[in-house]
């Protein structure tokens, strides 16, 4: 069929040279695809009846590194980093897959349509050429474009046991794309699901960011459940389904995870706060208690106990150090914002100082999620601002001698003091002056001043010492109550 789509000029010179050479050449896969329902490719592939050495006789700049026939066509001087290297792959056959991860061998192929024929779902059987405007389509694959369906070319056991990856793989296409798995290759899954222990973890993490980061995270993970998949991917999650909470909860523990992912996805946060939001509660399982007086369930230390969970899972789906920390340290600590009453400014800076300043939003960006996934209406506002005043208080630098250029040790060295209380009140009365005047806070200027003050009889320096503890209060208090004000507290 003839259509016509908006390629890149730096894909279709690929092609173009390749055809004035005397080959075919077609862009494939999930770029086509993605044109078709106008979305923006995230890379380009190209397919050829060019062998590896022709294709890098025709380009100045490429890399061939691979067993499988790709070639890397590089653009040195290209901007968009999508465009700088496009890969160029003859037409193949493959045979047997006795790993479920790689073809035991690459056979390339004459034509375009036994290239087609290997490939694993429907909608990515799509071949393009650029010149012609031909679009060759031998599967369905606009069809089921059409109606938003992850269909598998040919027979649904035979791809997924050639590639368990593919496992993964149709769930994430059907969350990224808005799509559903048709019944035979949802029944396939469910039945090769085992393979996936046949793929390494970083393989299927991959896969499983995908999901995470998708618009819709919370059915990407359904479908992973069933589909049988959950138990080759996060065993740990099993314990939550129909795990009931207390009264405050209207959902189980798997659907309030759920739940809270899939807000942490509305609000776009990034993956590990989406990964937090998952995972904050994977403790409450194995700490569920019933308390026969009070006739509730109660999950006490569940935060310590998820985090330990969490670290495992971490592990297991070789996440990087950074990523694994700050989603154990999240966890670990979620359950500090829950009652604004009885929280003191002294207990925020204990948390600050426990996950770092840099991770604190995060850490009430997490309890948002957390409360939206228990299906209860947004924070309210005062109780919000309430949380963020009292953050703020416990980030500010507090007034003290410590801003001054100088310090003890510099009253020592340079003027021969000896510690005691005049170090203080010489070190309060140059406060007093560079809180009027920021510019004089420099080290000159201050042992300078210092030598005067030091001239002073006791009694006038004490009174500018307590002068300047006065003005450091007055300074303190007002930027506390700026702070308040901000927040409409």
């Amino acid at each position: 069929m003839k259509i016509e789509l908006v390629v890149p000029k730096e894909v279709s010179l690929i092609t173009d040279t390749l055809e004035k050479a005397g080959f075919s050449a077609y862009v494939v896969g999930g770029s086509v695809r993605d044109l078709i329902m106008n979305r923006e490719p995230k890379d380009w592939d190209i397919t050829t009846s060019a062998t590896p050495e022709e294709i890098m006789a025709l380009f100045p700049k490429t890399v061939y590194e691979n067993r499988f026939g790709t070639v890397m066509v590089i653009d040195e001087e290209g901007i968009d980093p999508i465009l700088k290297n496009i890969e160029v792959t003859p037409y193949r056959l493959e045979s047997d897959y006795s790993d479920n991860r790689h073809p035991n061998e690459v056979i390339f192929a004459k034509n375009i349509e036994d290239d087609l024929a290997r490939r694993d779902f429907t909608i990515n059987a799509l071949a393009y050429n650029p010149t012609s405007n031909e679009l060759i389509d031998l599967y369905g694959g606009i069809s089921d474009i059409k109606d938003k369906v992850v269909r598998t070319v040919g027979e649904a056991d035979k791809r997924f046991t050639e590639d368990a990856l593919r496992l993964m793989r149709a769930i994430r296409l059907a969350t990224e794309l808005g799509f559903t798995c048709n019944q035979e290759t949802l029944a396939s899954i469910t039945k090769n699901a085992e393979l996936l222990k046949n793929i390494s973890a970083e393989r299927v993490r991959e896969e499983f960011n995908k999901i995470i980061m998708s618009p819709n995270p919370m059915r990407g993970i359904e479908t992973i459940k069933d589909s049988g998949l959950l138990p080759y991917v996060l065993p740990e999650l099993i314990p939550a389904i129909g795990n009931e909470q207390g009264r405050s909860h209207i959902y189980d523990v798997w659907e309030h995870l759920l739940r809270a992912l899939q807000h942490a996805a509305d609000k776009n946060y990034p993956l590990h706060l989406r990964l937090s939001a998952l995972f904050h509660d994977i403790g409450k399982p194995a700490t569920r208690r019933f308390d026969s007086q009070a006739k509730i369930w109660t999950f006490y230390g569940h935060e310590v106990v998820g985090a330990r969970i969490v670290a495992k899972v971490m592990a297991n789906l070789k996440y990087p150090k950074k990523i694994s920390d700050d989603v154990e340290r999240l966890v670990r600590y979620h359950m500090f914002f829950m009652d604004t009453e009885q929280l003191t400014l002294s207990a925020v800076r204990r948390v600050v100082a426990k996950v770092g300043p840099e991770n604190i939003w995060d850490l009430m960006k997490l309890r948002m999620s957390d409360r939206i996934g228990m299906g209860r209406p947004k924070e309210d506002p005062y109780r919000l601002r309430k949380y963020e005043s009292m953050i703020d208080e416990a980030l500010r630098s507090p007034t003290s001698v410590t801003m001054l250029k100088i310090d003890g040790a510099d009253l020592i060295k340079e003027l021969g003091l000896k510690p005691g209380p005049k170090f203080s009140h010489i070190l309060h009365a140059l406060l007093e002056e560079a809180l009027d005047k920021p510019e004089i806070n420099t080290k000159e200027y201050l042992l300078k001043r210092a030598e005067e003050l030091n001239k002073l009889d006791e009694k006038t320096l004490k009174k500018l010492g307590d002068k300047g503890k006065e003005k450091k209060g007055e300074v303190e208090e007002k930027e506390l109550r700026e702070i308040r004000k901000k927040h409409k507290v």
